[in-house]
């Protein structure tokens, strides 16, 4: 799952870490969430998409996209051959401690990923945007039983390549191999009761 993500890069180090010439104007956002316009990097460029495709049945946009079920699912099927990346620079998960939920700001280690800025694989129907989740990487896996799919830096340009057909690009969508980092908010205290 992930449902709120950070992207703290300005646009000119955006467009140096992808290779493109220009990215579009995007101030640093530090807690993005469902329905809101967010960068994705497409082979022909960069442009700000909608977060969630709709689903008129449910209610709520679509943000994720199961990675083991993608060629199951008549809503994802017709995206397989329109993938993006998802620039973030990390993403946040609730880690549940009986009634307690307690935030986690999950981002790779320094030198995991290029320019700091990881790419979740992203399936786009050119309007809206999905984020393709995977199984836990080991080291985050006491948070929660899904994450995005991070692509490994060499793995990027073979997502977003309209060349390839989605299963020679479909073994790249596994748990992060690299090292992740989760800071933990710290719950309040509980309420005391009033002597008075």
């Amino acid at each position: 799952m992930c449902a709120r993500f950070e992207l703290s890069a300005p646009p000119g180090d955006l467009a140096h870490r992808f290779g493109l010439r220009i990215f579009p104007d995007f101030p640093p956002a530090p807690d993005l969430r469902p329905t809101n316009r967010v960068p994705v990097v497409e082979s022909e460029g960069a442009r700000l998409l909608s977060w969630g495709l709709p689903a008129p049945w449910d209610g709520k946009p679509l943000i994720n996209a199961r990675s083991e079920t993608l060629t199951q699912k008549v809503t994802f099927k017709p995206l397989l051959e329109h993938r993006c990346l998802v620039p973030a620079t990390a993403y946040f998960e609730w880690r549940r401690d009986g009634r307690l939920r307690i935030k986690n700001r999950i981002a790779p280690a320094a030198g995991s990923v290029a320019g700091g800025v990881m790419a979740f694989a992203g399936l786009t129907d050119g309007t809206y945007v999905t984020i393709v989740t995977c199984a836990p990487a080991p080291g985050i896996a006491h948070i929660h039983n899904r994450m995005p799919v991070i692509l490994a830096n060499d793995a990027e340009a073979a997502w977003i390549d309209p060349d390839r057909p989605f299963p020679t690009v479909a073994p790249l969508l596994t748990p992060f191999a690299g090292a992740l980092e989760a800071l933990e908010d710290t719950p309040p205290p509980p309420a005391q009761g009033s002597l008075f």
